[in-house]
């Protein structure tokens, strides 16, 4: 008798690559594997980086980029896309265009990259409104931290009720669910706000996850691997809030088993993560 296994979620991370592994495709790859997804990738940028910031940013061209996209997407097929670091107007416009002639739509987490956790700009100025036009509205979800939320915002948030209603006001402009990620501030808990738009007879909604926060300089691709771990659990067919959920627990499991490496913010333990259900 033979057994067919069941197929892993495809999914495909559109980001830039981190030399030092700790961040972008690597930290993606390694995230969509542990959470048992099958990782395809389109190379956005190659970058000279390490736990002590950016040393250089080498873009790709940006029709290149979107060759990388309908490689995978025409052959191997997709479940669920990931979006990192774009890093300029010519690739942003290429992958929207090529996320645009998908023939069946499949959940799109963007987490929209703008600037590193050593503070290096990863989104040229102009770009970032290009991205808002073309590739928000594309988007099932958006994972901005706090310094992007003020970006996007134009304007300080300095409390939690401030960060919902940017938040909020981000999700009903482009009809996208919005996770206003609270790791930049100075409070001793970390809170998410997840933010859903009114649809059709629906309100508007809010959900929020709460953890302690854990002292550490290891958190080099916490973006990274939280969104590529929402959108491999949005490809195993979880519910938007379930997936935050899990994927929260493996990125704070991630830190707590950080290897150690590196002289700044060092890497997660990838490798080391086992989520229960």
């Amino acid at each position: 008798m033979t057994i067919k296994a069941k197929k892993p979620p495809r999914i495909l991370s559109i980001a830039g690559s981190d030399s030092s592994g700790g961040a972008g495709i690597q930290a993606d790859i390694k995230t969509i594997a542990m959470l048992g997804g099958y990782a395809m990738t389109a190379i956005t940028a190659v970058t000279a980086q390490n736990s002590i910031g950016v040393q250089g940013i080498a873009p790709m061209e940006g029709e290149f980029v979107a060759r990388q996209v309908s490689s995978c997407v025409n052959d191997i097929g997709v479940d669920a896309i990931k979006i990192g670091m774009l890093q300029n107007v010519d690739i942003i416009t290429c992958v929207a265009g090529a996320l645009e002639a998908l023939q069946t739509p499949v959940p799109i987490v963007l987490d929209p990259v703008m600037v590193a956790t050593s503070g290096a700009r990863l989104l040229q100025d102009y770009a970032a409104d290009v991205m808002r036009e073309r590739l928000f509205p594309l988007a099932t979800l958006l994972t901005p931290n706090l310094p992007e939320l003020e970006l996007l915002a134009g304007r300080e948030l300095r409390d939690t009720r401030l960060a919902h209603d940017a938040a909020l006001e981000l999700a009903e402009s482009y009809g996208s669910q919005v996770l206003a990620k609270g790791g930049h501030t100075q409070d001793e808990q970390v809170i998410d706000l997840l933010v859903t738009p009114a649809r059709g007879d629906a309100g508007a909604k809010m959900a929020s996850f709460t953890d302690s926060r854990i002292d550490t300089r290891h958190t080099h691709g916490t973006g990274c691997t939280l969104s590529s771990a929402i959108a491999t659990l949005l490809g195993h067919g979880q519910s938007m809030e379930h997936a935050v959920r899990l994927a929260r627990r493996f990125v704070r499991e991630g830190i707590l088993k950080a290897p150690g490496f590196g002289e700044g913010a060092g890497p997660l333990g990838h490798h080391a993560v086992r989520l229960a259900d």
